[in-house]
C-alpha cells in the first residue's frame, strides 16, 4: 500500500486507509501531518494534528546543540548542495589518477594546462610594461610615475656603482614608463 502526501492538506491515502494518530501525549485526533524526528534523521516522520504539528514546527530547530563552526560548516556544505568543492584553476581531485607517464592529454582535460604544450595567450603591450614596473591593471597615471620614480632612483648607476645588470633594467623601465605614458594619453 502507498502513501502520498499533499503539502497542503496533509496525510491522504487513495485507498481510503485510516489516518494515523497524533503522536502528541494525550492527544487522541488523527494526525494527517508529518514532521521530522530530529536533525539527524529527517526521512523519519512523526504524526500530528494540525495545532500539535504548529507547535512542533515553532519549537523546531535544526542547529540546536551546534556550536557556532558547526553552524557555519553545515550552511557552507549546503550551499553546494552537500557536494565537495575544490578551488577554482584547481585540479580536481580524480584528475590525479589520470597523471601518469603513459597518459597523454593533448588537451590538458585532466591536469593543470600550463603543463601542455597549449600555445599561450599573447599578452598585451601595455600589460608587458606593467609587468616590467611590477603593477597590474587597474591602474592609474600617478600610480605608474609613482613606481617609474621609485625604481629610477632605486636603479640608477649612481646608486649601483655602475652595475651594468641594473643600467640595463633601468633602460627597460624607462621604455615601459614611456610606452605607458603613451598608451594612458591615448585613452580617454
Amino acid at each position: 500500500m502507498s502513501r502520498s502526501t499533499h503539502r497542503y492538506s496533509g496525510y491522504s491515502d487513495p485507498q481510503g486507509a485510516a489516518q494515523p494518530a497524533c503522536q502528541f501525549p494525550g492527544c487522541d485526533l488523527d494526525g494527517p501531518y508529518r514532521a521530522p524526528k530530529s536533525r539527524n534523521q529527517l526521512n523519519h516522520y512523526v504524526w500530528f494534528c494540525l495545532e500539535h504539528i504548529r507547535e512542533y514546527n515553532q519549537a523546531w530547530d535544526f542547529f540546536k546543540g551546534m556550536n557556532e563552526q558547526q553552524i557555519e560548516r553545515e550552511r557552507r556544505a549546503d550551499s553546494v548542495w552537500q557536494r565537495e568543492t575544490w578551488p577554482l584553476g584547481k585540479d580536481k581531485p580524480q584528475a590525479k589518477r589520470w597523471q601518469s607517464a603513459d597518459f597523454q592529454d593533448d588537451f590538458g582535460f585532466f591536469g593543470d594546462q600550463s603543463k601542455s604544450d597549449a600555445p599561450k595567450q599573447p599578452v598585451s603591450e601595455e600589460t608587458e610594461a606593467l609587468s616590467v614596473l611590477g603593477l597590474k591593471h587597474p591602474v592609474t597615471i600617478e600610480e605608474i610615475r609613482t613606481k617609474y620614480r621609485a625604481l629610477a632612483k632605486e636603479l640608477h648607476p649612481d646608486a649601483n656603482g655602475g652595475d651594468p645588470e641594473a643600467e640595463d633594467r633601468l633602460k627597460d623601465v624607462t621604455r615601459a614608463y614611456a610606452s605607458l605614458k603613451v598608451s594612458f594619453r591615448q585613452s580617454p
